[in-house]
C-alpha cells in the first residue's frame, strides 16, 4: 500500500492505495464518484476521461499512486462550471445524448474542445471526439451540440479567454502528476510476504519472468489441512489428484516432464465456457513451494485466461497441521472479463478456495485410510463451476449481513 495525497474537486482527499489500483476506480469505489464510467479498460472507449491537472485524461489507464499531489476533476466536479453548463444545454437542445453511458467523458472531452480550439469546424470537432466512442447518437447531435457552444463563446466574446484550469495536453497514453514519488523496487510484495509468513522465513516463491504480463487480478487465500507438510507436499505431486479437487477442473492427458494439459468448465448465467489450455508447473521441496503458470482459451465465447498460481506450505499444529497459502494472478479477456471487474471476487474466491480445500481434506484422509471428516461433494457439483449460483449465494449473504446491521442499530 502506497499513501496518496491529491485534490479531487477542490477537495483535499489522502488515501492507502495499491500500486496497481487505476485512478477510475480508486475514484468510483473510494470517493463514491460514480460519474466516471468505465468501458473498455484499455484506453480506447473515452468513457473514463476525466481531468488531471487540467488536461483530459483517461483514468482506466492511469495509476492512482501516479496522482500523487495532482488536481483531479472529474464530471460531479464541473457541476457549476460555466462552459459544461452551456454544454449540458446544448447536449440536450442537439439530442447529443440517448443512453447517457458514454456522455460523462465525452462531455469533458467537448469542454476541452471548446476552450483550446475556439475556432474548430466540424471537421476538427469530430477529429477531437475520436478518442470519444458512442453506439447509439452517430455523433451528428454531439457534433452539432460542440459547435453550438463554439458559436456562442465566438458572438459573446469569451471564444479567446482561456479558462481556469485548462491546459493542452502534451502526451498521449497513461498520464499522472508529474511529481509522484517513485516507489521502491518490490517494497509492497515484500512486506505482503512478510505479514503471510508467522514461521521461519523462507526463501520467496519463484516469481513469473520480468517479460511476462503483469496479471489484471491477484487474490490471495489460505486454508489447513489435519495432515503433516511431507504428506500434503507428497499429494501435491500428484497432479491429476490435485486439479480433480478443483470443482469444474479435469486433466485431458497424463501430465508429462513437469506439463500438464487439461481445462475447466465454467458456467455464468447464459455462458458456458470450457477453458482448454496447458500449463507448466514449477517445484522446489526444499522450501515446499510451487508455481504454476498457465493459460488457456474458451472457443465458443472467445474469452481466453492466462495466470500464475503460486503455493507454500507452513508447519501448524507442531508438524500434524499444514497450512497453505496460495497467491492466484490472472488475467481474463473477451465476454467473461466482466466478471473479475467485479466487487465481489474476492468473496467467490474464499468459496471456491473452501470448496477446494475440502475436496483436499477429503482425499488425503481416505489416502490415508481414515474416514473423511467431511462428505465429499457429488460428482454434479464437481463437474462445472457454477459461478452464476456463487454469485447468488454471495450476494444473499451480503443482504443479510446488510440487514443484520441495520436492525442492530
Amino acid at each position: 500500500m502506497k499513501t496518496i495525497s491529491l485534490t479531487v474537486n477542490g477537495k483535499a482527499v489522502t488515501a492507502a492505495v495499491e500500486p496497481r489500483t487505476h485512478l477510475a476506480d480508486f475514484l468510483r469505489e473510494g470517493q463514491l464518484l460514480t460519474g466516471t464510467h468505465l468501458g473498455c479498460e484499455h484506453g480506447v472507449c473515452g468513457a473514463c476521461t476525466l481531468l488531471i491537472d487540467g488536461s483530459p485524461a483517461r483514468s482506466c489507464i492511469t495509476y492512482a499512486v501516479a496522482c500523487d499531489g495532482a488536481e483531479i476533476t472529474t464530471i460531479e466536479g464541473l457541476d457549476e462550471d460555466a462552459t459544461m453548463r452551456r454544454l449540458r444545454d446544448a447536449f440536450s437542445r442537439e439530442h447529443g445524448l440517448q443512453c447517457g453511458y458514454c456522455t460523462p467523458g465525452m462531455l469533458i472531452t467537448a469542454r476541452d474542445i471548446v476552450t483550446r480550439l475556439p475556432d474548430a469546424d466540424d471537421r476538427r470537432v469530430r477529429f477531437e471526439l475520436s478518442g470519444n466512442l458512442c453506439r447509439c447518437t452517430g455523433y451528428v447531435g454531439i457534433v452539432r451540440a460542440v459547435r453550438r457552444v463554439i458559436e456562442e463563446r465566438q458572438k459573446n466574446g469569451s471564444a479567446a479567454r482561456p479558462e481556469a484550469g485548462t491546459t493542452p495536453g502534451t502526451s498521449l497514453g497513461p498520464v499522472g502528476s508529474g511529481h509522484a514519488r517513485t516507489m521502491p523496487a518490490n517494497g509492497p510484495i515484500k512486506r505482503q510476504m512478510a505479514t503471510a509468513t508467522t514461521t521461519a522465513p523462507a526463501a520467496e516463491p519463484t516469481r513469473s519472468p520480468s517479460g511476462q504480463a503483469k496479471p489484471g487480478m491477484e487474490i490471495r487465500q489460505s486454508f489447513t489441512v489435519n495432515h503433516p507438510p511431507d504428506r500434503v507436499w507428497a499429494f501435491f505431486d500428484q497432479i491429476d489428484q490435485v486439479a480433480a479437487c478443483m470443482p469444474g477442473a479435469s486433466l485431458t492427458t497424463p501430465p508429462r516432464d513437469d506439463h500438464v494439459a487439461g481445462k475447466i468448465r465454467i458456467k455464468l448465467g447464459p455462458i458456458s465456457a470450457d477453458f482448454a489450455g496447458d500449463a507448466d508447473i514449477e517445484r522446489d521441496a526444499a522450501n515446499k513451494r510451487g508455481v504454476i503458470r498457465g493459460g488457456g482459451l474458451d472457443t465458443r465465447s472467445r474469452s481466453s485466461a492466462r495466470g500464475e498460481i503460486r503455493y507454500a506450505l507452513f508447519e501448524e499444529k507442531g508438524g500434524t497441521a499444514t497450512r497453505v497459502e496460495v497467491d492466484v494472478g490472472f488475467t481474463l479477456t473477451g465476454p467473461l472479463a466482466q466478471f473479475s471487474r467485479s466487487g465481489i471476487v474476492n468473496d467467490l474466491a474464499s468459496r471456491l478456495t473452501a470448496a477446494f480445500a475440502q475436496n483436499l481434506r477429503v482425499r488425503m484422509d481416505r489416502a490415508a485410510g481414515g474416514s473423511p471428516a467431511e462428505p465429499e461433494p457429488s460428482t454434479e457439483q464437481t463437474a462445472e463451476l457454477n459461478a452464476g449460483a456463487l454469485v447468488l449465494s454471495v450476494l444473499w449473504a451480503r443482504i443479510k449481513s446488510l440487514f443484520g446491521a441495520l436492525f442492530r442499530r
